[in-house]
């Protein structure tokens, strides 16, 4: 039995499909599958080690993005992210008729389009998921067509066929989903005592966050541990703009720049944490599953709807507050993160809706309604 994975080279779409081949790998034992195969197709293979650690096998192909504005300049980018796109659906159809896997399962986004193109063409069974309260164009094309659609936002199935659809949530890596407080302080070297935020702004960072949060540095290390996920570009600057901001401060350990903060360091840092600062895009589900109050500072909507969206869905929830980037300032975000330490009725309250929005047994769910239309799929060859 052979299943492909499919999806764009971000963390937000990568660790969830590790999620799902996690729960794939743990039924097929539990159900004796002893011919269980596993394919992971985009241009990116994102985390190698990672594929190779859940036996995945990876597969390159192409794919261009299709960029949407009035200005002269996208013109050459679209152009050239055309033939990408052509030639990787080319590349999909050969490979995935060599594989022909028995379902392929697509995370959304443009680079999940040549595969799901390829087993269009082929009629081999899809699933896909959506991670956004508004789905791209991708999977709205793909709901079309696929067996089963999984939502991690209710709000989202108002685009989808709903006899096909179910609100599953998102899947989160069993690695980080659970926090730990023992030996934390030891392990990130934080004095006992003292509340942490925790600043998280994707894998590749967030410029503006960064911005604000060094403006406010010297104040917020007066009373708290800032624990600042910086973005592999950003790190080199980031210590030396703190190096001179607290030069003089007696609570220069307080700031602690990681570039990534890796499964062991995350769920370290989430078992001390008083609040996240986070972007709104799948961290949100890891913040949930947390059960720890965060400030929400989505992208700004000119560069994506999703984002705040997404925001004020879990705000909605009642799981955080959100502070659009138009208004992120240091007094404001300085007050907010004071607000969520001390008021520990409004902290309850966000813990207690985190719980209710976070559904652990999503991967499960996904995984198993894969594994039965595989195995159908398989019957059927």
């Amino acid at each position: 039995m052979r299943i492909l994975f499919t999806g764009g080279g971000t963390g937000g779409h990568f660790y969830p499909v590790i999620s799902i081949a996690e729960e794939l790998n743990t039924l097929a034992k539990e159900k004796k599958l002893l011919e269980l195969e596993l394919f992971y197709m985009s241009p990116s293979s994102y985390n190698e080690g990672i594929l190779y650690e859940h036996g995945i096998t990876y597969k390159k192909n192409s794919a261009g993005k299709l960029r949407h504005s009035a200005s002269w300049r996208i013109l050459l980018p679209n152009f050239f992210d055309l033939f990408k796109t052509f030639f990787g659906a080319i590349v999909s159809i050969v490979e995935i008729y060599r594989l022909y896997p028995d379902v392929i399962f697509g995370k959304g986004g443009y680079a999940s389009f040549p595969a799901l193109l390829a087993a269009r063409v082929l009629h081999i069974p899809v699933v896909i998921h959506e991670s956004d309260t508004v789905p791209g164009r991708v999977n709205l094309w793909a709901g079309k067509f696929a067996q089963r659609i999984a939502l991690s936002y209710r709000e989202a199935a108002q685009y989808f066929p709903a006899e096909k659809t179910a609100y599953t949530g998102q899947p989160v890596r069993k690695e980080i989903a659970t926090p730990t407080r023992a030996g934390a302080r030891e392990f990130l070297k934080i004095e006992e005592n003292i509340p942490v935020v925790l600043i998280l702004g994707g894998s590749q960072g967030a410029q503006r966050i960064n911005e604000t949060i060094f403006e406010g540095l010297k104040r917020l290390t007066e009373k708290y541990v800032i624990i600042h996920q910086t973005g592999s570009n950003n790190i080199i600057e980031a210590k030396a703009t703190a190096e001179a901001i607290l030069n003089d401060s007696p609570h220069k350990a307080r700031y602690k720049p990681y570039d990534y903060l890796n499964a062991l360091a995350l769920r370290m840092a989430s078992g001390i944490t008083s609040v996240v600062v986070s972007r709104a895009g799948s961290t949100i589900f890891e913040i949930a599953a947390w059960r720890v109050p965060s400030i929400i500072i989505p992208i700004d909507e000119r560069i994506s709807h999703d984002q705040r969206s997404n925001a004020f869905a879990y705000a909605r929830a009642g799981g955080c507050v959100v502070v659009e980037e138009k208004n992120l300032m240091p007094n404001i975000l300085i007050s907010e993160i004071d607000r969520l330490v001390t008021d520990q009725s409004v902290a309850g309250k966000m813990r207690e809706a985190a719980k209710v929005f976070y559904k652990p047994d999503a991967a499960r769910l996904i995984a198993e309604e894969i594994l039965k239309i595989a195995l159908g799929h398989e019957i059927e060859k």
